[in-house]
């Protein structure tokens, strides 16, 4: 699904009815990282600093966990212990 386009933007439901089973977003999810990074700037220039955005940040945490950052990690050292026997 993509925003200005011909078509209206349907539902997951309305889709789902329609017979689709999945649905992607790339142009929404880049287009909301731009409107957030083009706020954060401008703020970053009038206020010369990052400090008032950061509740609003997701944490180094937060990433890690919706990457599986740990289990990547523990993948790779596996894979590199098996790859020297």
């Amino acid at each position: 699904m993509t925003e200005f386009g011909k078509s209206q933007l349907l539902t997951a439901k309305q889709l789902s009815n329609l017979g689709i089973n999945i649905v992607i977003y790339p142009v929404t999810t880049l287009r909301l990282a731009m409107k957030a990074i083009e706020d954060g700037l401008a703020t970053i220039k009038k206020e010369g600093s990052q400090a008032s955005l950061v509740d609003g940040m997701q944490t180094r945490a937060e990433l890690y966990e919706l990457l599986r950052y740990e289990d990547y990690a523990k993948f790779d050292k596996a894979f590199l212990i098996s790859s020297c026997n």
